[in-house]
């Protein structure tokens, strides 16, 4: 699978957030976010095409077993149930980063949803050429579910830009079954500290309104916006 980086951090998001843990970032993706935080990976896909020995063996050589599995979209390389059995055969807690777009059965513990809202329509960008793509794909109910349902333990982790993305998250939530609000995480779109902090404050705000979880970007705060962390 086409590798874009493998490094060892901080978990900066959702449940397991501070947990030191590697990330595997596959590098391609079916989407295309206009907010997208790492083009890299989707809009200019870069990386080398590296084999699930070699992967297993980068990630063992640092000192967590907590793997994250991330992109891109990890879920669309045809290699990556054999890499999530070959990661848990050696005793690492996996999860999965994903937009819920495509679902192949894969041996995870935690299956980090994202699905992407109408935000994440880039209409205006590259003259909207891969918006009616992206715009088709953005969101896939069954297969949410499927990760739901077949899932050791997942989180809902929205991108939210705007306070009218809440009436989007709950209209999406009413078409899903199995969750509890606190599955439900959401995140300041941005990349940079001050508009991280100017969104946190209102969407803090919907949290406790809905019980949802707030869902800060601890490795932008930690290290700013930058590869490898």
């Amino acid at each position: 699978m086409k590798v874009a980086e493998l490094f060892y951090s901080i978990q900066g998001e959702g449940k397991l957030m501070g947990v030191p843990s590697v990330f595997v970032r596959a590098s391609g993706c079916n989407l295309r976010c206009v907010w997208c935080d790492t083009p890299y990976a989707s809009w200019q896909p870069e990386g080398e095409e590296r084999s699930v020995d070699w992967i297993v063996q980068q990630a063992l050589n640092h000192p967590a077993r907590h793997v994250v599995l991330t992109g891109g979209e990890p879920m669309i390389m045809p290699e990556i149930g054999e890499l999530c059995s070959r990661l848990k055969s050696e005793g690492c807690h996996l999860t999965m980063e994903t937009a819920a777009t495509v679902y192949q059965p894969v041996q995870i513990d935690l299956a980090s949803l994202s699905p992407k809202l109408s935000n994440s329509t880039p209409w205006e960008t590259e003259e909207g050429r891969f918006a009616p793509s992206h715009e088709k794909k953005r969101l896939n109910v069954p297969v949410i579910q499927q990760f739901i349902d077949r899932s050791p333990d997942f989180q809902l982790k929205f991108v939210v830009a705007r306070p009218a993305d809440l009436e989007e998250i709950q209209s999406l939530l009413s078409q899903l079954t199995g969750w509890s609000a606190a599955d439900v995480l959401l995140m300041p779109e941005g990349t940079d500290a001050q508009t991280l902090r100017t969104r946190a404050l209102w969407i803090s705000d919907l949290c406790k309104q809905t019980g949802y979880r707030f869902c800060a970007r601890l490795h932008v705060e930690l290290y700013g916006h930058m590869r490898g962390t």
